[in-house]
């Protein structure tokens, strides 16, 4: 829910210019607010030890789903929403399997601590994300 509730934030912040798209509904406060709630829970959610892997089935397919969503309403923006759609798969496709791996690795690396890791993962999707929400604002 992390890349959809950034380009929330950035349809609100007036970064991407949706106001007459079919995704203007997204920078709407309560769309804001629904996203974001939704993506600190999944935050909170991620880090207990019962969460199933991000490569299992319903798991990945959120992603790709969410990410899918979230690159078509950044896309819209300037009339290009089935390209950015596939756009926002394939960035799914690399952030889960990228981080899953480079996460993987670096708990390794570090002795088994999962917690700093995840949680600095985290603040890389969210700064990632806001990073791509305002570069595109500069097209």
């Amino acid at each position: 829910m992390t890349a959809p509730a950034v380009i929330s934030w950035a349809a609100f912040l007036n970064w991407i210019p949706v106001d007459d798209k079919w995704s203007a509904w997204v920078g709407h406060w309560i769309t804001v607010t629904v996203l974001t709630v939704l993506a600190v829970g999944e935050l909170v959610t991620d880090q207990l030890p019962k969460t199933p892997s991000r490569k299992t089935t319903p798991q990945f397919s959120a992603r790709l789903l969410t990410g899918a969503f979230a690159g078509a309403v950044l896309g819209s923006a300037w009339h290009h929403t089935f390209a950015a759609l596939g756009a926002g798969v394939v960035g799914a496709v690399f952030g889960t399997l990228g981080g899953y791996e480079v996460r993987k690795r670096l708990v390794a690396a570090t002795g088994g601590r999962d917690l700093p890791i995840a949680l600095l993962e985290d603040v890389v999707a969210i700064g990632g994300g806001f990073l791509v929400a305002y570069l595109a604002s500069m097209l």
